[in-house]
């Protein structure tokens, strides 16, 4: 071979080498930080991790695979909160994924640089998450749990069911916005129905307990349970007002599947499924500034005949026909 040819072939290997070398290097694990609200093994974390991952798999993400979720299960309690926020943070994450209110702000406040994709957030532009829900502006977006004006529909559903209702009892967390901004609207709503507020701590169970036998030793007395600090202590609320009898709204559907007398609000798996989208579209370098916050699609209304009847209540034909779903 002439010496010519020699080198034409020496440098054209040299040009196919770093493309085959680059072809057979493996596709870079991408991470996600997630951190959840309540307990691991909650039957609906269960239920929101299998459809955040599968609707992730369809997108081309697989667990384990070409993606690893960092979870952390925070069980409501506000300093795992903020340990595990502070945590996830550290890891460097390509982008977080945070449920509720009480988590989401914390883990804005611990960065402003990793894009953060929040769900089951209350009033996220009043909380100072987003500039705005078009254009949230910065590394946060996600999806909104409900208006606050859901919470006047609670009394009106459970004024519906029980009319005799006079004395109502508001099961709410005081220490953050969402809390407050529930109650207050329920206190507007407590006038044109004519009913009597008193407020009930959700963050101590103990005090949680007091308060509710002590409203149900009042004639005609009933409770709505707001979120916020209820979700991890659903079993003994639901407890609670079954052994007092007291006629009582929940703010989702695992209460009343789990016994509660009736529930409204949006659907908790479905904004998993949601979310798992946008969290493609970040990893595939989009920015959360320009992914608008969306808000519920659907509210669900489910009533539990079986706790209606331990109850001695009849349910209207009217709301009966309006219900998502009647569990006997």
């Amino acid at each position: 071979m002439k010496r010519r040819e020699v080198i034409t072939l020496l440098g054209s290997a040299a040009a196919v080498w770093p493309l085959a070398a680059r072809a057979q290097q493996p596709e870079r694990v991408r991470r996600i930080g997630a951190l959840f609200s309540l307990a691991e093994d909650d039957t609906e974390s269960v239920a929101r991790r299998a459809a955040f991952e599968q609707a992730l798999k369809g997108l081309g993400w697989t667990n384990g695979g070409n993606l690893r979720i960092d979870y952390r299960w925070a069980r409501g309690d506000p300093e795992l909160i903020r340990k595990f926020a502070a945590e996830l943070v550290a890891s460097a994450p390509d982008v977080i994924v945070t449920s509720g209110s009480q988590a989401a702000s914390p883990m804005a406040r611990a960065t402003l640089n990793i894009p953060i994709v929040f769900l089951q957030v209350i009033d996220p532009v009043g909380s100072g998450l987003v500039e705005s829900m078009a254009q949230p502006g910065g590394n946060v977006t996600g999806f909104m749990q409900f208006e606050y004006s859901l919470a006047g529909k609670w009394l009106e559903l459970l004024k519906e069911l029980a009319p005799n209702l006079s004395r109502v009892a508001v099961l709410r967390d005081a220490t953050f916005g969402p809390g407050i901004g529930q109650f207050a609207v329920i206190q507007a709503m407590a006038p044109p129905h004519r009913v009597e507020l008193s407020p009930i701590n959700a963050g101590d169970p103990a005090e949680m307990e007091r308060g509710i036998a002590a409203i149900a030793r009042t004639p005609n007395a009933g409770l709505v349970v707001t979120t916020g600090g209820t979700a991890v202590r659903r079993d003994l609320i639901v407890a609670a007002a079954a052994k007092h009898g007291l006629p009582t709204i929940y703010p989702y559907r695992y209460f009343a599947s789990g016994g509660g007398l009736i529930s409204y609000g949006p659907d908790t798996i479905e904004p998993y499924l949601r979310a798992a989208g946008y969290v493609d579209r970040i990893l595939k370098g989009e920015k959360p500034a320009n992914l608008p916050v969306q808000a519920p699609t659907k509210y669900h209304l489910a009533i539990n005949l079986k706790t209606a009847k331990a109850l001695g209540l009849t349910v209207p034909p009217s709301l009966l026909a309006r219900a998502d779903e009647v569990i006997e």
